[in-house]
């Protein structure tokens, strides 16, 4: 195999990407600024949740509108098993994923029998009513949400540590990665990518589609409920903002930037739709006092029409629009 068709300019970003977030919190210390890691944590907990969104929606074409109902209830496990005395990550999180399985396979079983705007109105109505649910547990915080005291114990590491919570993460995410690499180059990603192109053929072919896309489906809510349980971790505090339907419209949104169908399209995606809310929501830019108070009130509009102005020009999205191979530069005679 030519080495040209390994190492691909998407290859050497995805090396540089990596690398970058592993080297974070040495520069966070050099520099005396602890926020970057905690600002990094943040995108990598998005990244992961947009990746479990685009197992759904970029490769089984699942145009799901409620995936924030399982990054709802990983936070909501770890802030309920905190606030009864349970401290242990491994029970907060196992029980986030029983929860979250649950509800992903009634979910899925309800909404996988319609397609389009049933489909995405479905998952949307199950997001809404576990939003109003949870205002209305009192004992939990109702609309104020759950205060979580003490951060969750993981086999010993000290989660209190900014760096280790966001080393956990970043291990954490690097395996969802590798997972989710070799799962969609084996047969049943295969199956799933399949079933989004032409659904009546794999049928034809033999293949259980309501399966295999429901398969799909609630592995994708398995990583939201697994993100959720670090945001809870991170901010420690467990809202019912995260459930709300924006969450979801976030995580469509990183995903549609960085590239569907793509391993790190959502990391990409999650970078550039954080970084535009970071510089514009807070940054003066140099800029007289008046217009800088504009544009931090009005940055979503400029993120509205960045996203717009990606979508027209880089219609696979800013990952997915790298070449994957290097082009033969061939001399004209």
């Amino acid at each position: 195999m030519d080495k040209r068709t390994i190492f691909t300019p998407r290859t050497a970003l995805t090396i540089i990407l990596l690398a970058a977030f592993a080297l974070i919190p040495l520069l966070s210390d050099l520099l005396g600024q602890s926020y970057y890691t905690t600002f990094a944590t943040r995108i990598l907990i998005m990244a992961m949740a947009a990746s479990g969104l685009n197992l759904a929606l970029g490769y089984g074409g699942m145009l799901s509108l409620g995936h924030a109902l399982y990054m709802g209830i990983g936070a909501y496990a770890a802030g309920i098993c905190a606030y009864h005395g349970i401290g242990s990550g491994w029970l907060q999180l196992l029980f986030g994923l029983v929860v979250g399985g649950i509800v992903a396979i009634i979910v899925g079983l309800i909404s996988l029998r319609t397609s389009g705007m049933a489909f995405i109105m479905i998952t949307l109505a199950f997001a809404q009513m576990l939003y109003f649910l949870i205002m209305t547990l009192t004992d939990y915080g109702g609309d104020d949400g759950l205060s979580i005291a003490h951060r969750s114990v993981l086999s010993g590491l000290d989660l209190t540590n900014n760096t280790v919570l966001y080393y956990v993460v970043l291990a954490t995410f690097f395996a969802i990665l590798f997972f989710m690499s070799r799962m969609m180059n084996a047969r049943f990603g295969k199956a799933v990518q399949g079933c989004r192109s032409n659904e009546r053929r794999m049928k034809a072919l033999g293949f259980s589609t309501i399966r295999y896309r429901l398969a799909a489906y609630i592995l994708s809510a398995l990583i939201c409920v697994i993100a959720g349980f670090f945001l809870a971790n991170l901010v420690q505090i467990a809202a019912p903002s995260y459930v709300s339907w924006t969450v979801s419209g976030d995580l469509m949104v990183m995903v549609v930037l960085g590239g569907q169908a793509t391993i790190m399209g959502p990391l990409v995606g999650a970078i550039m739709m954080l970084m535009f809310e970071e510089l514009f929501a807070s940054g003066s830019f140099g800029l007289p006092y008046d217009l800088a108070q504009l544009l931090n009130n009005h940055w979503m509009a400029l993120l509205g029409l960045f996203i717009v102005v990606v979508t027209m020009t880089v219609k696979r999205g800013i990952f997915g629009s790298i070449p994957n191979t290097w082009r033969r530069h061939e001399r004209v005679v």
